[in-house]
């Protein structure tokens, strides 16, 4: 039991320091690609307004999935883990990484026309969230599908009983 909290804690933990280090991107290097993107295209005045609508667009379901995340720990911690709460907690982690992953491809031509500019090209980073965003969206329905079966069949059993 003590070793189930210490790994929930962990996990805790680990969702708190990514929602800062995402908070921190948010604040420190947003603003600064979205002016170079803006320099780089500055007869296109909405270029600096899209970059920043794309990433602090898909800060605001990344940070809705960590909350999601984090509510699941807390149902481990109060052994609720087989209830509708977390079947719902990641539907909702699959819907936010599905949004995550549309913004960017909706974006990913901007980034493209900034990569064009830029030596060497930064376009495969969004490549790489879209890739991340759509295994986490696999990963949760599937993790999904698997809770509701289990809390299925352990209802059936409840019922035999």
């Amino acid at each position: 039991m003590n070793v189930k909290r210490d790994s929930t804690t962990f996990l805790k933990v680990i969702i708190v320091l990514a929602g800062i280090a995402v908070l921190a991107l948010c604040i420190c290097l947003v603003p600064h690609l979205a002016n170079f993107a803006a320099k780089l295209y500055p007869h296109f005045a909405p270029m600096k307004y899209l970059v920043s609508i794309v990433m602090y667009g898909a800060a605001v379901p990344f940070y809705f999935a960590l909350y999601q995340a984090f509510n699941l720990l807390r149902y481990m911690d109060k052994n609720t883990a087989f209830s509708e709460s977390s079947v719902q907690a990641l539907k909702n982690i699959k819907r936010c990484a599905i949004t995550i992953c549309g913004l960017y491809v909706l974006g990913q031509p901007i980034f493209y026309f900034i990569a064009r500019k830029v030596d060497p090209p930064i376009g495969f980073i969004g490549l790489i969230i879209i890739f991340a965003s759509l295994v986490i969206a696999v990963f949760a329905a599937i993790l999904q599908r698997l809770l509701q079966e289990a809390i299925t069949i352990q209802s059936e059993n409840d019922l035999t009983v």
